[in-house]
């Protein structure tokens, strides 16, 4: 059986989190966010997802990972979100080897302490957080229009779209049915009837939610809690 703790990270809008596999496919869901993953001595870098990934691993393989909320990872990891849009990339792809080796090689030691302190340190010397992802997350977890978050932004919609394709990997309106569907699931698992799920997560009705969890989740809403 496969086991998943998480707590905050030393960095503003940084998860750390730790997965001890039971062996047999899991299934990741959208969230909007970038991850960096350490597994077997080598450091991997997930990309924002635009449905489900589907792994296998084996039992009791180990993961440690540190999660970059929507809009974190970019400035953190050096690499546009769309250039990492449901991939999967050996750090070494984005960095030069020998700096992905050396942290690989710390993180051998003790993979959560050292992701999350690299985070932090990352964080101080990245300089001031662009306040445009943070702003327009925050807008669509609302349920804003697209169009009035640009006009709030002083952009027009193309290039909102650009700028959230580099920050979030995917445009705004792909990111706010990704962060609906994360708002859905936290409902149903507190087990809030699907129907009020739909009315309070912005869907236009149950179908309409239905619908939107088999596209990005690629299962129905029921076999997904379960």
């Amino acid at each position: 059986m496969s086991a998943y703790r998480e707590r905050p990270g030393l960095a503003p809008g940084v998860v750390l989190w730790t997965r001890t596999g039971g062996g047999g496919p899991y299934r990741v869901l959208p969230d909007g966010c970038m991850d960096l993953i350490w597994h077997d001595g080598e450091l991997l870098v997930a990309g924002p997802d635009t449905s489900a990934h589907v792994a296998v691993d084996r039992p009791g393989s180990s993961y440690v990972g540190v999660r970059f909320a929507p809009g974190v990872g970019p400035a953190l990891l050096g690499a546009p979100a769309r250039e990492l849009r449901d991939r999967r990339v050996p750090l070494g792809d984005l960095w030069p080897a020998a700096d992905a080796r050396r942290l690989a090689t710390r993180a051998d030691a003790g993979p959560a302490a050292v992701l999350d302190a690299w985070a932090a340190d990352r964080a101080r010397t990245a300089g001031p957080a662009d306040p445009l992802p943070a702003a327009v997350a925050a807008a669509l977890s609302e349920g804003r229009r697209v169009g009035s978050i640009a006009d709030a932004c002083g952009l027009g919609e193309r290039q909102l779209r650009r700028r959230c394709e580099a920050a979030f990997g995917y445009g705004p309106r792909t990111l706010a049915r990704v962060l609906r569907l994360q708002r859905a699931l936290e409902m149903a698992r507190a087990g809030t009837p699907f129907a009020q799920v739909a009315a309070d997560a912005g869907y236009a009705d149950q179908p309409h939610l239905s619908r939107e969890v088999r596209s990005l989740a690629g299962l129905p809403l029921g076999e997904l809690l379960a």
